[in-house]
Formats: structure tokens, C-alpha cells, sequence
């Protein structure tokens, strides 16, 4: 409390700031620029750049940013252990504060959600503000006790996937067409791909997991076998997608996603092998090239993790940005 009570202005918003994470909008980014594209309706005009604007604030700052202030606020204890440096564990923040923060982005987000949902009209108001309050609600279930989601990874990576990868996905849509139908196809490759994410972010948080009592995969089956169903879900993903692909006509984004996931294949199998050291040809990408944008970790399951995530993420982004596209161009 002393330590939190010699903070200056401008170190207490920093640590508002922080207890937000930044870092974290980004992930929804990509599914609401691919919902976006998938609609072909959006113009070259101030009012749809707003509206644009609009939407990632909403799901970055305030929907993103609501889900990891409660987290941080009901994960005290286990911070301590895996991040003491965080606001509230390192007594920038008080506990009371911090339930201002989420609470206030709440409010803020819920307002911001309905006007939009309200300006829109219709059954798109309607699924805009749903897939809103949905992620509100789980980003809140997450962390929050009773429920506590995240403490059974068999709860957690669904909510994840939902959150950051179908509902974001749909709700931009929404905002600029009505949904369409190749859209669901690609929100529901985004959920299970955001699935294998998040069971392998666990590796980072293991040892505070397994004293906290967290069902993570990883504490469950260990980091080998935690690979291993991650890649098995990511690879379906992939071979899915191919197959959308050739469903939807899109005969040369058919070979592209199959080139994808042979790279893929080829830098899990070093991973697979040998959990801590796999692929470490990848170091320098995370090191110098990506380090800031997806992390650094000192565990070094998570820095394989790290690794792999460089060109897995680049691979599906560049298919799915591709497909958004054709799709969006089918409907102008």
C-alpha cells in the first residue's frame, strides 16, 4: 500500500495501462480485419473508416483489455508466483483500483457496444452486440470465481477460442454485411486454431499452474504430449481449411494452405522430438525479429512454443487474409 501511495500521476495511468495489457489487443486484430475483408462491403469513406476504428477499440482496449484486468485481479495470488512485476502483486495498484479498472472498460465497452449494435439495426445490430456481450461474459467467467474457466484448460481453450477467434470474427462481419456463409467457415477455423494456442501459452505459467491447482494440459499430460495434441488440432485446421478452400472454388489457395501446412509439419517434428531445444533455428526470429510483439519466455517449453509460433502464425494469417479476400471480392 506505501509503495502504491508514492506513486506519481503518470505512474499510476501506466499502471492502468498496464493492468490492460496492450500487448494482448493485437490478437483479436486479425480476425476482425478477415471479418472485414469477408464482408466486401465496406467503402473508401470517413463514416466506414470510423465505424472501422469503432470495432477495434471495442474488442481491443475494452473487450480484450476488460478480460485481462479481471484476470490479473483474481489471479493475486498466483501472480505472485508466475509474474510479481504485474500491477497488483507489485503494489502499484490496490486491489480496489483494480476493480475500477475492469469495471469502468465494462461500463464502457457495454455502451459503446449497444450504440453500435442500435445504429446498425436489425438482425446485424443484433449479432454485433450478442457476439459482444458473449465475450464480456466469458472474458468475465474466465477468471472469476465460481466457474473460473481457466482453472480446467478443458473450459479454458474453448472460451478462448470462442472469444478471440468466432464471436470477433462474426461481429465484424456483421458491422459492415450480412454474415456471410464462407465467414462461418473461417470463424470456426480461427476458434480451434486460438484452441492449440492457448493449451501451448500454458507451458509459460506451468509450475504456478501445477501449485495453484490449474488443470492446465501441460501440468495433466506434460509438454510432449501437450505438443502433441496441439499440432494434431493446428494440422486439422490447416487440412480443413484446404478443403474450404476447394469447396468455395478457390482452387490455388487450395496448394498454398497444403504448402503451409507441410512447413508447419516440418518445424513440429524437432519440437515434438525434443520439447525444450526443438527448432532452435527459429531463436533468432523470436529473439531479434518478433521477440517484442509475441514475447520472450526463460521456460523453455514456451520458447519452443515461441518458436513455432513465428512461422505457424504467419502461415495461417497470410491463407486467411487471402481467403477473406477472394471472398470479400465474390460478394462486391
Amino acid at each position: 500500500m506505501t509503495a502504491t501511495k508514492r506513486l506519481g500521476f503518470i505512474d499510476k495511468v501506466k499502471a492502468h495501462l498496464e493492468l490492460l495489457d496492450p500487448v494482448t489487443w493485437i490478437s483479436a486484430f486479425p480476425c476482425l480485419a478477415g471479418g472485414v475483408m469477408a464482408s466486401g462491403a465496406m467503402h473508401s469513406s470517413v463514416h466506414d473508416y470510423l465505424l472501422l476504428f469503432a470495432l477495434f477499440v471495442i474488442w481491443g482496449p475494452l473487450g480484450i483489455g476488460f478480460s485481462q484486468s479481471v484476470n490479473d485481479y483474481f489471479d493475486l495470488e498466483l501472480d505472485k508466483v508466475n509474474e510479481p512485476t504485474r500491477p497488483i502483486p507489485s503494489g502499484r495498484l490496490t486491489e480496489k483500483e483494480a476493480i475500477w479498472n475492469w469495471s469502468i472498460v465494462l461500463i464502457t465497452a457495454i455502451f459503446v457496444g449497444a450504440w453500435i449494435g442500435i445504429y446498425i439495426g436489425g438482425q446485424r445490430g443484433l449479432i454485433f452486440t450478442t457476439c459482444l456481450f458473449i465475450a464480456l461474459i466469458f472474458g468475465y467467467i474466465y477468471s472469476a470465481p465460481p466457474l473460473k474457466l481457466k482453472k480446467n484448460i478443458l473450459f479454458s481453450a474453448p472460451a478462448v477460442g470462442l472469444c478471440y477467434g468466432f464471436v470477433t470474427y462474426l461481429s465484424a462481419n456483421a458491422l459492415f454485411s450480412e454474415i456471410r456463409p464462407e465467414v462461418i467457415g473461417l470463424a470456426g477455423l480461427n476458434f480451434f486454431m486460438a484452441v492449440a494456442l492457448i493449451i501451448m501459452n500454458d507451458f509459460k505459467s506451468e509450475d504456478g499452474d501445477a501449485k495453484g491447482g490449474m488443470k492446465s494440459l501441460t501440468v495433466m499430460i506434460g509438454s510432449r504430449n501437450t505438443f502433441l495434441v496441439a499440432f494434431i488440432i493446428i494440422d486439422l485446421v490447416f487440412a480443413v481449411f484446404a478443403l474450404l478452400a476447394w469447396i468455395w472454388d478457390f482452387q490455388i489457395l487450395v496448394y498454398i494452405i497444403l504448402v503451409s501446412l507441410a512447413v508447419n509439419v516440418f518445424i513440429q517434428i524437432p519440437i515434438y522430438r525434443d520439447p525444450k531445444t526443438g527448432a532452435s533455428f527459429m531463436q533468432n526470429a523470436v529473439d531479434d525479429g518478433f521477440g517484442n510483439a509475441i514475447g520472450k519466455s526463460e521456460v523453455q517449453e514456451h520458447n519452443a512454443f515461441l518458436r513455432f509460433q513465428v512461422v505457424n502464425n504467419i502461415l495461417f494469417l497470410i491463407n486467411q487474409f487471402t481467403a477473406a479476400a477472394m471472398i470479400g471480392l465474390k460478394y462486391l
